[in-house]
């Protein structure tokens, strides 16, 4: 029997980590080299797949302030558009057809478009607003997971982690990764809010599609008792008929 429960212990042991903990996400390497934290540019970059809310108005917007005066005209809602951001970063927009417009701020997109337009219209007026912005965060290992709207332009890493509910008891503040681009070959950037040392990296940016991973305390022991239950409960039930015999 003593060997028995060794051999079982063993097992358990041993086992690889997709059996104790089959559930981690984002594995790296022990000598991954995490990409180097750079300062966020202030205002957000627009990528392919984004989709635009487009006006345009001419004569500097004038007709925006005359239909925001008057309440009863429906014109503001008439002519917003909802474009998108094709893969190769170039936007379908009317009478200009496609322009590259990924890469660029919303206010650089706004100028490049009002100087294009400027052909056509008299001092044309340009608001654009990126609709399906998202981030996803998981902050709790992979059992806790949530997909946040970008709804400011300085939507930082903080907001995130407190949209998403904070980080749990068994997360762990030091160990943050943030992935970031194409998933072939992304960017990833470890963070660590534990120390306000280290805080003026975690008032960092975010774009659409970032992925936050906060990592989690193994907590092997609590693991190993649960692989171990059904065991025990077949050896109690064999105890138990061995000395009913």
């Amino acid at each position: 029997m003593k060997k028995y429960l060794t051999f079982i212990l063993i097992t358990i042991l041993f086992a690889s980590c997709r059996v104790i903990d089959p559930s981690e996400m984002f594995q790296t390497e022990k000598n991954f080299k995490y990409s180097k934290f750079q300062a966020s540019k202030k205002e957000y970059i627009i990528q392919p797949f984004d989709k635009l809310n487009l006006r345009i108005y001419t004569n500097d917007g004038f007709r925006l302030i005359d239909v925001q005066a008057n309440a009863g005209n429906n014109f503001q809602n008439r002519n917003i558009i909802s474009y998108l951001v094709e893969y190769d970063g170039k936007v379908k927009v009317p009478t200009l057809g496609r322009i590259k417009i990924s890469g660029l701020t919303i206010r650089e997109a706004e100028l490049l478009l009002e100087e294009k337009y400027s052909q056509y219209y008299k001092n044309p007026f340009v608001i654009i607003n990126v609709t399906n912005r998202r981030i996803i965060v998981f902050s709790g290992g992979s059992s806790k997971g949530s997909v946040l709207p970008i709804t400011n332009e300085n939507f930082t890493l903080i907001e995130a982690l407190a949209q998403a509910g904070g980080i749990d008891n068994f997360g762990k503040s030091y160990r943050i990764k943030l992935i970031r681009g194409n998933l072939n070959d992304p960017q990833v950037f470890l963070f660590n809010v534990s120390d306000l040392t280290d805080m003026k990296k975690a008032n960092f940016l975010l774009q659409a599609n970032d992925i936050i991973y906060v990592e989690t305390r193994p907590r092997y022991a609590s693991k190993i008792l649960v692989e171990l239950a059904p065991y025990m409960s077949l050896l109690t039930t064999i105890l138990l008929i061995a000395s009913i015999l």
